[in-house]
């Protein structure tokens, strides 16, 4: 079965999710070539070319990829996927955003989000807001996948694939890029990093963020935060975590005046270690929590952060 992966990157550099998905594309048995589409993106495919099981890196290099616009790209993929029986992507924004539209325009069903190969064909992910998992069975014909890459490991970086150039598609041009907004910090990024520290509605205001800032800046970890605590206001929507934003399985995952809501809880419960720290015993996040501490959090947390402090952190 040849598979299409399709890569996630910056143009500059490559995401850690494309190594991941690469796990997934080799369990379905065959060989396994890497798009990566991009402006400027010669550095993102020469760090696919060395994901171990890539056959080929296939570089489409025009200004109309420089943004991943889903249109664009999805034109591209369908252009691609004639050789190729299942085309996979990372479940990210870009992913969920131009896959659906390949799967349209090759009349297949999506089969979204996986978290298991089973079989050539056979595939298991979650439902429910994770609360089941689906094993599910594709028809036959071409397959047009997602991968939550959470549950895959990353493939090594030991590989040595070529890299051939790919003419860009025609470009249906309902769409351009306009501008965009990016938060910037020094923290590592929420969907990778390998600690992450939340807030939840417990925090009362955006301001008592700081708290968890102080102890994130000495554990080198990522800030991220409930619906509700986004939907109240109190921080950006690129800190949430749940069923609706970020999926994240860290080594270490510190959930501070969170209730646990089953939103939140899938996009976290995978979490190598969770620790709950909620004033509330009867919390739900404590049913999954590795460690909690029932306390008050304008307490507990200022003492973590002079614990960490006076360890060296």
């Amino acid at each position: 079965m040849a598979v299409l992966l399709i890569a996630e990157h910056d143009n500059k550099s490559l995401k850690d999710s494309t190594a991941k998905a690469m796990t997934a594309a080799q369990a379905l048995g065959g060989p396994v070539d890497i798009l990566v589409a991009g402006q400027d993106a010669k550095p993102a495919a020469d760090a696919a070319a060395k994901i171990a099981g890539a056959g080929k890196v296939l570089l489409a290099d025009d200004a109309q990829y420089g943004h991943q616009l889903a249109e664009n790209m999805a034109a591209l993929i369908v252009e691609l996927a004639g050789k190729y029986d299942a085309v996979l992507s990372p479940a990210s924004t870009n992913g969920k955003n131009f896959m659906p539209r390949v799967a349209a325009a090759l009349d297949v069903p999506q089969i979204s989000e996986i978290v298991s190969v089973d079989g050539p064909d056979t595939f298991t992910r979650p439902i429910y807001a994770g609360n089941a998992m689906q094993q599910v069975q594709a028809p036959a014909g071409k397959k047009i996948i997602t991968v939550r890459t959470t549950a895959f490991k990353a493939a090594e970086t030991t590989g040595s694939a070529s890299v051939e150039s790919v003419s860009a598609a025609k470009g249906p041009g309902v769409s351009e890029f306009v501008g965009e907004e990016l938060s910037k910090s020094e923290r590592p990024e929420l969907a990778s990093a390998k600690v992450v520290i939340s807030g939840g509605r417990g925090m009362q205001s955006g301001e008592n963020f700081h708290l968890l800032e102080k102890v994130a800046d000495r554990l080198k970890a990522a800030v991220g935060a409930s619906r509700a605590a986004v939907d109240a206001g109190f921080v950006p929507n690129d800190y949430q975590v749940g069923q609706t934003g970020k999926v994240v399985a860290p080594e270490l995952y510190i959930a501070v005046g969170i209730s646990g809501a089953i939103q939140h809880l899938a996009g976290m419960k995978d979490s190598k270690v969770i620790v709950a720290i909620n004033k509330d015993e009867e919390a739900p996040i404590f049913q999954v929590a590795d460690y909690g501490l029932v306390a008050d959090l304008f307490k507990a947390v200022p003492e973590l952060e002079e614990e960490l402090k006076k360890q060296g952190y």
